[in-house]
């Protein structure tokens, strides 16, 4: 598959903007683990052409996490087009634009997944800046408004009639939000369409590698992007790269291997904030993590790693959980291996 004249190779798995989640750090782990590409947190046109500080900061890229994306939103077609700029300043492969984000504070603003609502108007911003910049551009978007409005279809054509590189395509409409299933096979329909020539990505409960494989055999898209299943489990694209190359994961990370994935995360995100605020950002990665799923008194251990403030404190509670694993406390050898 490729994204202009970016090569992914066949059946690329990538790593989803998701705002507080795909830092740097964590799209570093994410490549070395098998991810073929990495998208960066959602990127405010406006508050980039401010000169924010926190946001100016999510354009940096390290040159292993390459390929990556830089993911923009906004609802004025100026202040994105300037935006487009500032980001092709910054040396992305790929510039992502974004209209799928469906949380409040975007969509009900008009920008994300509010342009679901102003065709018209995200055609124009797409076209803008496709025409602004060099670098190849992509939109990530949703099936529709909601599910008397679900456009994707013809959408897709006329994103691609403005000259995009590829579509990401997350299966379910604003209106849903993340509840319910996401629809593969309406999915599968915009990649039917004969008259679309730019590659389809799939977006939307891709949790295992079973999963991942059905995407591409069953519904035929050219690339699968994975997104809240890697929060926590970063290991989740070893697991599929490995599925899709031998059918099975043949070679597991052992029990340890991913506490001390987890442990890098937490020494990393203190490392590019401070202490206080890299825990904050971190919890949510260990709130989720399969880790910590299925042991007892796990609602104890999870308050016990929210309310930490030090990283003491924190590397305490997750070296008294792998020992009890060791020991066998919690039913299970040191030899135990989660997914």
């Amino acid at each position: 598959m490729k994204i202009g004249e970016i090569d992914l190779g066949d059946r690329p798995v990538m790593l989803a903007p998701m705002e507080d989640v795909t830092d740097q750090s964590f799209r570093l782990i994410c490549k070395e683990l098998g991810a073929d590409m990495t998208y960066s947190e959602f990127v405010s046109a406006d508050a980039l052409i401010r000169n924010i500080a926190a946001t100016t900061r999510k354009l940096h890229i390290e040159p292993a996490e390459r390929p990556t994306a830089i993911q923009i939103y906004g609802r004025e077609t100026g202040s994105m087009v300037e935006a487009a700029k500032m980001v092709e300043a910054a040396s992305p492969d790929v510039l992502d634009i974004n209209f799928g984000c469906p949380v409040k504070k975007v969509a009900g603003k008009g920008a994300g997944a509010g342009m679901l609502r102003d065709i018209p108007k995200m055609l124009e911003i797409t076209r803008a800046v496709v025409d602004a910049v060099k670098v190849p551009v992509t939109v990530k978007t949703r099936l529709g408004w909601d599910h008397t409005q679900k456009i994707i279809v013809t959408l897709a054509e006329q994103l691609q009639d403005c000259g995009i590189k590829a579509l990401t395509v997350h299966g379910r409409t604003r209106s849903q939000m993340y509840t319910g299933e996401a629809d593969w096979e309406m999915i599968a329909r915009v990649k039917e369409n004969p008259r679309l020539k730019i590659p389809v990505i799939g977006n939307g409960d891709i949790t295992s590698p079973a999963k991942l494989v059905e995407a591409f055999d069953r519904y035929g898209v050219d690339g699968v992007m994975v997104g809240r299943a890697a929060i926590g489990n970063p290991w989740i694209f070893r697991d599929m790269k490995e599925t899709l190359v031998y059918g099975e994961v043949r070679n597991p990370l052992s029990l340890h291997q991913k506490f001390e994935i987890l442990r890098r995360q937490i020494d990393e995100s203190i490392g590019r904030i401070d202490e206080y605020r890299g825990i904050l950002h971190i919890r949510r990665h260990l709130a989720v993590s399969s880790l910590f799923k299925g042991i007892p008194f796990f609602r104890e251990t999870r308050i016990a790693m929210l309310r930490a403030n030090t990283k003491l404190e924190l590397f305490g509670i997750i070296d008294d959980v792998e020992r009890k694993f060791a020991s066998g406390e919690y039913g299970c050898g040191s030899d135990m291996i989660l997914t």
